[in-house]
């Protein structure tokens, strides 16, 4: 498995940092904490436990009441803060676009403020527009011609436009529907595969927090940090009792997120191809003519002979791929109208089905292991591993969407 790419800049350091407003709130309490560069740190919990407030202190849009913080071990105060700002990426619910510019426009706003030329500036915001996953028309519309994902990942492009070792998040995704909350999270994840930047992250969401994290800072009400580690770690061992009723009392389904599935047995499982007469009984797998799967029907309520129809079929939902999780082939089994998950390969296409007494075994296996050292790490993926689980992803998607 390939390392990703590391910035030679980006250690975040806070220094008993605390914020008291004047009509004296305390937002934040004496936070100590070292963010690593080149991962994702989430700053995770309820509101009021002072997470923004400790991201907008990094880009000095709040100034700290006591205590400092530095990048590199160079005090964030020792420079102007607009100069500060033009090396720190920033990306805000709704996008926070300039409403009387073109997205090309919006995205070459920082390169043309550390003086990067009209033409240059307009090529680096046409390659950052690729690379977030738009089509390059796009880039002459203005924003309220997009849809709120497309302003989102125009606004990651825009922070990134001047290559900042640092890029703070603060909830960027809350504002959009769940399907392309997942879409947004998942390119996050490439990107930051890609581009390997020290990311702050802020949420209140705790799976979100957990997919995306390499580490996660656990604020408590009165802004104090109750626990920082790993998603792993803070599933296995919650610190205390505030940290335990945060995270879930499903944590331990949680942490099947993080246990890989590839040691699961695949068994051979009879497809049926669309529009092709059945044959068989009982649950029976409906394949396209990629043998991407469909969805299931049921051969004993079918006519005999007759042709399968979209109609027919009952969706199964998702999919695992290979490098999964066993979270991930858990909830293919109790997704599936037939017991059994579908697996698919890097294609897309059916490689078999999975049984729930394997998966449940597994899940045994994983549980009293006492041990997430083996655990699968979607965020370390290899280019080819990530299109196999987009490539799930998808397949899941499709099945759902046909069948509406």
């Amino acid at each position: 498995m390939s390392a990703r790419p590391r910035n030679l800049a980006g250690v975040i350091t806070f220094e008993q940092v605390s914020k008291r407003y004047p009509d004296g709130t305390l937002a934040v309490d004496g936070l100590s904490l070292e963010i690593p560069d080149g991962a994702t740190t989430v700053l995770v919990g309820p509101s009021g436990c002072g997470k923004t407030t400790s991201l907008r202190m990094i880009n000095r849009m709040i100034d700290p009441s006591h205590g400092r913080i530095l990048i590199d071990g160079k005090d964030i105060t020792s420079e102007p803060a607009p100069l500060l700002r033009r090396g720190i990426g920033y990306v805000i619910q709704n996008a926070g676009l300039f409403p009387n510019r073109t997205v090309l426009g919006n995205i070459a706003t920082v390169p043309l403020l550390v003086g990067m030329s009209k033409r240059a500036a307009r090529a680096r915001a046409s390659e950052l527009l690729e690379r977030v996953g738009l089509a390059p028309e796009l880039g002459k519309r203005y924003p309220a011609q997009l849809s709120g994902g497309q302003q989102q990942r125009v606004g990651v492009a825009r922070a990134l436009a001047a290559d900042p070792p640092i890029l703070l998040m603060d909830e960027p995704f809350s504002a959009v529907d769940p399907v392309v909350r997942t879409e947004l999270q998942d390119e996050l994840l490439r990107l930051q595969h890609e581009l390997g930047k020290t990311v702050v992250f802020v949420t209140h969401d705790i799976d979100e927090a957990v997919k995306l994290g390499d580490r996660l800072a656990i604020m408590a009400v009165g802004g104090r940090l109750a626990q920082f580690g790993t998603p792993a770690e803070v599933l296995e061992a919650p610190a205390d009792d505030f940290v335990a009723a945060f995270v879930g009392r499903d944590r331990g389904y949680r942490a099947l997120s993080f246990a890989s599935a590839d040691a699961l047995p695949v068994h051979p499982e009879p497809t049926v191809k669309l529009g092709e007469p059945l044959r068989g009984n009982g649950w029976l797998l409906v394949v396209d003519d990629t043998d991407a799967p469909r969805g299931w029907v049921n051969a004993d309520e079918h006519p005999a002979g007759q042709p399968v129809r979209q109609q027919d079929l009952r969706l199964g939902g998702t999919l695992l791929a290979p490098g999964g999780s066993v979270r991930t082939a858990l909830d293919a089994a109790l997704s599936s109208p037939s017991g059994r998950g579908v697996a698919v390969d890097a294609a897309g296409k059916v490689r078999g089905t999975l049984r729930p007494g394997d998966v449940f075994g597994a899940a045994e296996r994983a549980a009293t292991s006492g041990s997430t050292e083996a655990y699968y790490d979607e965020k370390q993926l290899t280019a080819t591993e990530h299109a196999e689980l987009t490539a799930a992803e998808q397949g899941a998607d499709r099945l759902s969407k046909d069948g509406r």
